[in-house]
């Protein structure tokens, strides 16, 4: 069944995503406010490449200024922004609802509270995407990094209620993503939510403060130190939590928590230590943002780790460490260099 989609916000996961969905036979249309963007897509479509057949689609684009004509019967309204601007897209997609419609949150960080407060838990969904990058570096050219997809059993897309029901809705996203790559419905939107959470804190911004890519933070001794450091502070937080938070990046939340045992500490750098120099080095969504120039969404990720863990009395000094460095660099103050990954290991050990 054809569904009338909105995608607030046209940048890697909202190009990525909702050119699969034009694809496959949804109306879509993206807003967003970057100018060149919403031109090139309208005159030349959407340039879509990855591990699959290269395409081009050809949704509706609408500046973000224009968006105030559009109708108000769109049955999804999909908010693909950065975590600080969830408020005022979520104010913006819900406007543009049919009655029945809801909101998915398909971000990063912690937003659900926040699309909740605007639209409501009722009109809410959550959308978790795991072991997936995406970017948009040239307007109307999205590129998908490395498959992480079927071919592993893994799946990519998790869509949960904020109650943690699992309702017809939430499978029918789940069946409609399912084009792109392996989707499914969750009743643990929450530790869903939490385990991503961890993931993107233990990586985007030690590449966002080294200059590093992916293959080359996993293939430095103190890059992983690091970010061992991050994710077992992160699982920890977690945990306090008490969500049912599941494993990433290649061990249970349990193992990471315990990463400042030596015996653990070394078998989680054999797991992230790359077995060959071989792969592509992606470069995660926070060190993409510096390198344009842009804000970063530290604050709602590390920065809601260090939150978290100063309200339920779990120490998070590294997560800290790379919150300041990171502050310093979108200041202008400090420049992305492998020094800094050292330099945040001191001050989190100071």
């Amino acid at each position: 069944m054809s569904r009338k989609l909105l995608f607030v916000g046209a940048g890697a996961v909202g190009s990525y995503l909702g050119a699969f969905l034009w694809r496959a036979g949804h109306d879509v249309t993206l807003i967003d406010p970057w100018v060149e963007q919403v031109e090139t897509v309208r005159q030349q479509g959407l340039a879509v490449t990855g591990p699959h057949e290269p395409f081009t689609a050809r949704p509706t684009a609408v500046h973000l200024h224009a968006a105030a004509r559009l109708p108000r019967d769109f049955e999804i309204a999909v908010v693909a922004v950065k975590a600080y601007d969830t408020g005022w897209a979520t104010q913006l997609a819900l406007r543009h609802l049919a009655p029945d419609g809801y909101v998915v949150s398909a971000q990063n960080c912690w937003p659900d509270p926040v699309v909740a407060a605007v639209a409501g838990s009722a009109r809410a969904a959550g959308l978790v995407m795991s072991r997936i990058g995406v970017a948009l570096w040239t307007p109307g050219q999205v590129e998908r990094g490395v498959e992480q997809g079927r071919a592993a059993g893994h799946d990519v897309f998790r869509v949960g209620e904020h109650d943690g029901r699992i309702t017809p809705r939430i499978r029918e996203l789940a069946d409609m993503l399912s084009v792109i790559d392996g989707a499914r419905a969750t009743d643990n939107l929450w530790g869903e939510r939490w385990a991503k959470l961890c993931q993107n804190a233990m990586s985007n911004p030690v590449q966002a403060m080294s200059g590093l890519g992916s293959q080359e933070v996993a293939a430095s001794e103190v890059g992983r130190a690091i970010m061992i450091r991050l994710a077992g502070e992160s699982a920890r937080v977690g945990l306090a939590l008490r969500y049912r938070v599941p494993g990433f990046s290649g061990a249970s939340a349990e193992r990471w928590a315990e990463a400042e045992r030596p015996d653990a500490h070394e078998a989680l750098d054999r797991i992230l230590t790359p077995a060959s120099a071989a792969g592509r080095s992606w470069r995660a969504s926070m060190a993409q943002d510096v390198a344009r120039g842009r804000a970063t969404e530290i604050d709602y990720m590390n920065g809601h780790v260090v939150a978290e863990g100063a309200r339920h009395s779990v120490s998070t000094p590294a997560s800290a460490a790379v919150v300041e460095l990171i502050h310093e660099t979108e200041a202008g103050q400090r420049r992305p260099s492998p020094q800094n990954l050292a330099l945040a290991l001191r001050r989190a050990s100071g």
